[in-house]
């Protein structure tokens, strides 16, 4: 499955293609929902990852996509067909799980929305290429070998395409952008909590427009 969404500029544009970084995002007050969506937008960080780990997920991923309608909002750390169902219907645009089971890949697929599964070996890569995936998320990338794994499945794999996540930051992520089978990287670095914190959408769109620009 080669993950397209509708909202992108073409509708032969991956998700992966969006930019060269999506925000992963962790919400814990509904209300920094918006102004953070319309931050990273400005900072040229259209796609934006809202992780289902607090009771606040859904409702704002539900609120970017109702305010925001120019960012394309997705749900993270999705674990289960139940995941799939709610996130989809409060309005994310993508998934993206950190490892994905038969159960869970058919519910992705069946969602009618982008979806990146989680890797983080060889033969879960091989797997999913088997099912007819070809994008995934490599997960927990840093931990799990690295640009130096990732640049050994190249040859043998050269169908798969990966957003790696997991330990990569501003210094790191263009070691991994450089590379011929990543289309984008995932990380937090331009959400620093003390920014979050202090409500200083000002320097989200900074560090979102540095992360923009990493790849023109």
């Amino acid at each position: 499955m080669t993950a397209v969404t509708s909202t992108a500029p073409s509708p032969a544009t991956s998700l992966l293609d969006l930019a060269p970084v999506i925000p992963v995002v962790v919400l814990h007050d509904v209300a920094d929902a918006v102004p953070l969506a319309r931050a990273l937008v400005a900072g040229g960080l259209p796609a934006i990852e809202v992780t289902l780990r607090t009771p606040a997920a859904l409702d704002a991923i539900r609120a970017i996509a109702d305010e925001v309608p120019e960012a394309v909002v997705g749900a993270g750390t999705v674990l289960t067909p139940d995941h799939v169902e709610t996130a989809v219907a409060a309005g994310s645009r993508f998934l993206v799980s950190p490892g994905w089971t038969d159960r869970l890949l058919g519910a992705m697929r069946a969602s009618g929305v982008p979806y990146l599964p989680g890797v983080s070996t060889t033969s879960e890569v091989v797997a999913l290429l088997e099912q007819g995936g070809t994008e995934m998320k490599f997960f927990p990338a840093e931990a799990a070998g690295g640009t130096a794994y990732l640049k050994s499945l190249a040859s043998p794999l050269p169908q798969a395409r990966f957003c790696p996540t997991g330990g990569i930051n501003a210094s790191l992520a263009p070691e991994y952008l450089a590379l011929p089978n990543v289309g984008c990287v995932g990380g937090t670095w331009m959400l620093p909590p003390d920014a979050l914190a202090a409500g200083d959408w000002t320097r989200v769109e900074s560090l979102a427009r540095e992360a923009a620009a990493l790849r023109t």
